[in-house]
């Protein structure tokens, strides 16, 4: 994050709003428990999920970045400074790569910071959006719906509660003609895309700090560490897949455990859905756009509109669909 003198520069509501919005580890790490007993019961869908989704966005980082990237550069004037965090916050994950791509290449704090605002209050309005429109797209494929949310909205707690929107709204249509599918796949493949996602960031911030050093701005004796990935890596990955892990064998190794391992496992969701709701609750109190605007975030949200709207949600759609039409939740009877 930022050193004591350097948080002089940053105006205080835009590091609470950040702070706010980056304080999401402890619903990923809940949800891992869900996931573990859900792919105990159907490994095989469950395997198809992960490897699916760690396909699609490797393949929707290289898209998304570059073009964000070249748009801010190419048509909007942005320094490489600049362009940077932002093609990382709009494209990858939000305010963690914003700030790990700010750190990485060196930019002034108030830059990720201002990044770091935008993605949030975009996030807000992702989530309004994009589960009625992907309910209304994909009613006859769940699935590709719930892959859709995580590559298309930003930050963790938006994508996952867009996950549970689209997968009510998606099973309430389906439920109507008959088919009732089980609970929990469409939010599960939403984050389970985001966070492998979040893997990435550390990689990535690594991989440019690699170029910055070395092409962009050279220092002479300035070398790029290896720990920078771990330094830039987001720890409560690890939980969450720590979760996942220990339900899973421990289901697997004594299927007797598996109906009291789902109700557990509802009962610590509830926790997952309090956090989500303190942490957009939180953002709403912090938020003044009149500020934002008086920094300067105009032209930064230009270039987001155009790029969220003009291509990250459409090829995110299509990567979705390429990589999971077919796949279906299990039906229920």
């Amino acid at each position: 994050m930022l050193l004591p003198s350097q948080a002089a520069e940053v105006p205080k509501f835009v590091v609470e709003t950040v702070l706010l919005a980056g304080g999401r580890p402890c619903p990923p790490v809940i949800l891992g428990v869900g996931i573990g007993v859900k792919a105990a019961g159907a490994l095989g869908l469950a395997t198809a999920v992960m490897f699916r989704g760690l396909c699609a966005i490797v393949e929707a980082y290289l898209i998304y970045w570059a073009l964000v990237y070249w748009i801010s550069r190419r048509f909007f004037g942005f320094s490489r400074e600049w362009s940077a965090p932002l093609a990382s916050g709009i494209s990858i994950c939000g305010v963690s790569a914003a700030i790990a791509t700010g750190g990485a290449i060196r930019a002034r704090p108030i830059i990720p910071i201002m990044v770091s605002s935008l993605v949030v209050i975009f996030a807000v309005v992702e989530l309004i959006i994009l589960p009625f429109l992907s309910a209304a797209l994909l009613s006859n494929e769940p699935m590709v719906a719930g892959a859709w949310m995580g590559l298309a909205v930003k930050t963790d707690g938006a994508a996952v509660a867009s996950g549970q929107i689209v997968e009510s709204l998606i099973y309430a249509k389906n439920a109507a003609l008959g088919i009732n599918f089980e609970k929990g796949w469409v939010l599960n493949t939403a984050a389970t895309v985001k966070i492998f996602i979040d893997i990435f960031i550390g990689i990535w911030a690594f991989v440019l700090a690699l170029i910055w050093t070395t092409r962009i701005e050279p220092k002479e004796g300035e070398k790029v560490r290896a720990g920078e990935i771990w330094d830039r890596f987001p720890k409560f990955v690890i939980g969450y897949f720590l979760t996942f892990l220990i339900m899973l064998f421990l289901c697997l190794g004594n299927a007797d455990i598996i109906p009291s391992a789902k109700m557990a496992s509802g009962e610590a969701d509830v926790f997952r859905k309090l956090f989500f709701a303190l942490t957009f609750f939180s953002i709403g109190l912090v938020s003044n756009f009149k500020k934002l605007w008086e920094e300067g975030i105009g032209r930064l949200a230009v270039v987001y509109i155009i790029s969220l709207f003009g291509f990250i949600i459409w090829i995110g759609l299509l990567i979705s669909w390429l990589f999971f039409q077919g796949v279906k939740p299990p039906i229920i009877g």
